[in-house]
């Protein structure tokens, strides 16, 4: 017939089927873009493989990637096995298909389909489940390690007598493999039904039997498996309910066994454990019986019995039994937890003392001599005073100092004072032009450090520096400046190779070097600059002619992503600091070791307990948690970084430890001995801030040892707020150096205040010996004040200065024009029964861009002082003169003062001039000119210091008059209000 289509006639065109040269073209693409998967994941593999070799910890690396593996297949293959098999097992006891059922009709149709792929289907399932079952395993790459070698803590709990360590170490272990086995059970009944469903062994619409006698028993044992495991459930919840958590009176976190528990749910849990054997067995008796009668039965009773025994039973007890008698039925209880708790958190040793809150001396004349003997009061505040030193040592912009300085004690003329330090870090923000090459190749690191004097500040209110300028010089000697390790460090660099780095700037113009340390990953190879190529997504790194022989990578360069790097089983604290340590700067992080399972002891929640006011306004400054709720602590490792070379050392610290053992088992020579921590670096080491924060956490409920006071709540103190902020949150610990009151001279510690829950009065005073190497280092004091008197606390103290109208006139003035007031960290120092409190305030204004010290608050015994210096707020306070300004001796004619000597017109003239100065330096005030009030400072000490050295001048020419021995020397006009001289 012919063509109506109107279309061409002769042979048909094939539609739809591509050329052979677009065939190839896909084909090629599909296998590049296999290639690239392939290789993406093999750089970050291989990148991950050279970070660890240049570090020197690629054990750390292979430790973990093997466990992982090994993990993954054998957990994995399990999965795979047991599913496989049940699917296997259930398509051979498939039932003839001569009689089929409508039912089993409507069905043919997918087994049809399916037929032609039904070993490959098995293999995909199969291939699935054992996929996410190995990873789901591999994840538990600690709990595996920790298993294998876990060491006793020789310490038994007190309900089962069991070592600590089968709770920390074997219960995690144990219950992952009942968790692994439920589940490969359920997915093993799942799938064995469904094939006995698909192929005629179950029914569900069909008249007669539901199901063949082969499915009966096949299903009948995996059930019988179920339950079996259950019943291990059961008994392994007995040991279980000594780690076992709950809200319970004064604390949230309770841990371990109660009345309850013990009376209840223990015999509870083992009248189920041998219902569930039972029932276990009239599952497996079904495959001689092929009924579900019986098992059924079973079943059902343990069901009831688990709502009866394990729920209701332990119901009535408490209601009936607990309730009525509270006290006594918990007190034996409660009084293991508070010993498990006090040893996990190491605040066993605590001592609690008595303290009067109020001073003992009738006349606080004779305290002002004991306040320096004291405490050495820091007014500089590292969280407070790191604009000015950006301001004053950043020399330039592409500097910067971190948010939050640090304290370190350095020694000086034979004596450690407590001292402000923060490194001078690259600050790529800050670079003139910004581009690829500036960033990762020029500018690379930053220069020296920066130091002041903790307790002093100079005539203008700014940081006394002990080590400034660049390159920095001062008391802290020689030392490798460049700091290529930091916390402000982020930002890979590509160092030693052709293009060359600005090391730092001077008179003279800008100096280059070319990075000598060693650290970092060799570019040489193509391979690895194709590799990071891929895993930093910089494809310049592949091709660019900035690299050459000789270029290393460097990353990973902050000091706490280091150490949790090479150590990933440790926590580490929030706060890392740098000290000059043996010619080098050395990073300085604490580490913990950590464990969920101490039993009866109570968890923390490390994330909301190391949280203060700091933490609020600073990330950097959180803890790093590898396991954020636990209930044992320990600080066992103090690791250094060194910021040339970015070298990471581990020294055990605590080597009593069992948790540190375990992981230097698992991790064979990556942690030093303590004896080798150098005495330099020793002088350096102190008592960690986030482990602090975690005890003092806990020591607001367990500073009481008695069972009914802890019950009763009517000791639970709070840690304050900060006062000095509208943060809302805790008041961080502040390092001082101080001595408590049974102490002879003073140490290095870390303080806290505590109020009573939901007041604002004192209620106690912490301290820690923070001085590492001496014998009382980590010796936890607390002087707790009378419940019947009223102590002002931080926040009524901080009101009192800001009430008091002479304070609240002169905040005003201060605050004059665009000037901000910024209240430094309130420190509270125990003194003769009583508390002192002081407080530097810093004015930020007038043209400045940075704090700078103006005036300093201090109360004592009800009477506040709010002068220009600490020796002047205390003179005020203690109405007498430190022994520094005290007045010439009486002379030996009985006690009287020999009549004033005639003023020299030379020292008239000087002191004149110290006038004009003072009146000056308070106009300059009142304008909120600080340029003028400065200079005016200047010339006040200028004008003084000529006074003296007259006056001085003229007693040596009247010393052979024999007026006695008895000469007068000028005093000193009072510093004008506002002066920010130091101390």
């Amino acid at each position: 017939m012919p063509d109506r289509g109107g279309g061409p006639t002769g042979p048909r065109m094939r539609v739809g089927r591509p050329s052979r040269r677009v065939r190839t073209l896909l084909m090629t693409l599909g296998v590049l873009a296999v290639l690239g998967m392939v290789f993406t994941m093999f750089a970050g593999f291989w990148t991950d493989w050279l970070w660890y070799r240049s570090v020197n910890y690629s054990s750390v690396f292979t430790t973990t990637l093997w466990t992982k593996i090994g993990l993954f297949f054998v957990f994995g293959l399990l999965m795979a096995l047991a599913v496989g098999f049940n699917i296997w097992l259930a398509h051979r006891l498939r039932p003839p298909l001569s009689a089929m059922s409508m039912e089993q009709q409507n069905l043919d149709r997918y087994r049809m389909g399916i037929a032609p792929y039904k070993k490959w289907l098995l293999i995909a399932i199969t291939a699935l489940v054992g996929l996410i079952a190995g990873a789901s395993a591999s994840s538990q790459w600690r709990t595996w390690l920790m298993w294998v070698n876990g060491v006793p803590f020789g310490e038994k709990d007190p309900q089962f007598h069991l070592d600590v360590g089968f709770y920390a170490f074997d219960l995690p272990w144990y219950r992952f493999l009942l968790g692994f086995g439920f589940a490969a059970v359920i997915l093993s009944v799942i799938a064995a039904a469904l094939t006995h469903y698909l192929y005629g062994g179950l029914r569900i619409t069909s008249p007669g039997a539901r199901a063949t006698a082969a499915a009966t028993g096949h299903l009948s044992v995996l059930l019988g498996i179920f339950v079996t495991l259950k019943a291990v459930a059961y008994w392994l919840d007995r040991y279980g309910l000594a780690v076992k958590s709950s809200d319970f009176k004064a604390t949230d976190n309770w841990t371990g066994l109660r009345y309850v528990d013990a009376n209840a749910y223990l015999p509870a849990k083992t009248i189920l454990f041998c219902i569930a054997v039972i029932c276990a067995l009239l599952f497996f008796a079904t495959l001689w019986r092929r009924t579900w009668q019986l098992p059924v039965i079973g079943f059902g009773l343990m069901v009831l019995s688990a709502i009866l025994i394990g729920g209701l039973y332990p119901a009535i007890v408490q209601k009936f039994q607990v309730q009525p008698n509270e006290q006594a039925k918990e007190a034996p209880y409660v009084e293991k937890n508070l010993k498990a708790t006090r040893d996990a958190y190491g605040i066993d040793g605590t001592r609690v003392t008595e303290y009067p809150g109020t001073s003992k001396t009738g006349d606080k004349t004779e305290l002002r001599d004991d306040v320096d003997r004291t405490a050495s009061i820091r007014i500089m505040d590292p969280n407070i005073v790191s604009p000015t030193f950006q301001q004053l040592q950043q020399i330039r912009n592409y500097y910067a100092f971190p948010t939050n300085l640090d304290v370190d004690r350095y020694s000086k003329d034979g004596k450690d004072q407590d001292t402000v330090i923060g490194l001078r870090e690259i600050n790529l923000n800050g670079i003139p032009k910004r581009n690829w090459i500036n960033d990762h190749f020029r500018y690379t690191h930053g220069y020296g450090a920066v130091a002041a004097e903790g307790t002093n500040a100079d005539s203008q209110g700014r940081p006394d520096f002990t080590e400034s300028d660049l390159p920095s010089k001062g008391d802290l000697g020689t030392y490798e400046q460049r700091v290529y390790y930091g916390e402000k460090t982020t930002m890979y660099s590509i160092v030693g190779g052709p293009q060359k780095e600005i090391d730092y700037s001077d008179d003279s113009g800008e100096k280059t070097y070319s990075y000598k340390g060693g650290s970092g990953v060799s570019l040489s190879s193509p391979v690895n600059r194709a590799a990071y190529a891929v895993a930093f997504g910089e494809p310049q790194i592949l091709y660019s002619g900035a690299i050459g022989d000789g270029s290393r990578i460097l990353y990973n360069r902050t000091p706490k992503e280091r150490v949790e790097a090479v150590a990933p089983w440790l926590t580490i604290d929030g706060d890392a600091y740098p000290a000059v340590v043996d010619g080098r700067i050395q990073w300085i992080v604490d580490a913990y070791t950590t464990t969920n399972g101490y039993p009866y002891s109570s968890r923390t929640t490390l994330g909301d307990t190391t949280a203060d006011s700091l933490t609020a306004t600073n990330d950097n400054r959180a803890v790093v948690a590898q396991q954020n709720q636990v209930n044992y602590i320990r600080n066992s490792v103090k690791a250094t970084v060194d910021a040339y070379t970015g070298e990471v050392k581990l020294f055990q610290w605590d080597t009593k430890d069992p948790v540190l053992k375990t992981w230097m088992k698992a991790f064979p020579g990556t942690v030093k001995a303590k004896s080798e921590i150098s005495s330099g670096l020793m002088d350096h080491l102190r008592y960690p801030q986030d482990l602090f924060k975690v005890q003092r956490e806990l020591l607001t409920r367990y500073h009481v040892k008695d069972a009914t006071t802890f019950l009763s709540g009517s000791e639970v103190w709070q840690v304050p707020d900060d006062p000095t902020n509208k943060s809302g949150s805790a008041v961080p610990p502040y390092y001082l150096s101080m001595k408590m009151p049974d102490q002879q001279a003073q140490a290095f510690s870390l303080t806290t205040t505590f109020t009573p829950n939901g007041r604002d009065n004192l209620s106690a005073f912490m301290a820690v010996d923070a001085e590492a190497g001496t014998s009382d280092y980590g010796k936890i004091r607390i002087l707790k004040l009378p419940t019947n008197t009223t102590v002002n606390g931080p926040s009524q103290v901080q009101s009192q200065f800001n009430s008091e109208q002479n304070i609240a006139e002169t905040i005003r003035l201060l605050r004059g024009g665009d000037s901000e007031v910024e209240y430094g960290n309130l420190l509270a120092v125990p003194l003769d029964g009583g508390l002192l409190y002081v407080e530097p305030v810093y004015v930020r204004g007038g043209g400045l861009k940075y704090p700078l010290l103006r005036k300093v608050l201090v109360s004592y015994g009800g009477a506040t002082a709010f002068e220009d210096t600490l020796d002047e707020a205390l003179n005020k306070v203690f109405g007498a003169q430190s022994p520094t300004t005290e007045p010439p001796d009486e002379g030996d004619d009985g006690g009287t003062k020999p009549p004033p000597k005639s003023t020299d017109p030379t020292v008239q003239d000087a002191l004149n001039d110290a006038q004009k100065a003072f009146d000056a330096g308070q106009d300059a005030l009142k304008k909120g000119d600080w340029e003028a009030y400065g200079q005016a400072q200047k010339d006040l000490q200028d004008a003084l210091r000529r006074a003296e050295d007259a006056q001085d001048a003229a007693d040596k020419g009247a010393s052979g008059a024999g007026d006695g021995g008895a000469s007068a020397k000028p005093s000193k006009s009072p510093e004008p209000t506002g002066s920010p001289t130091g101390t």
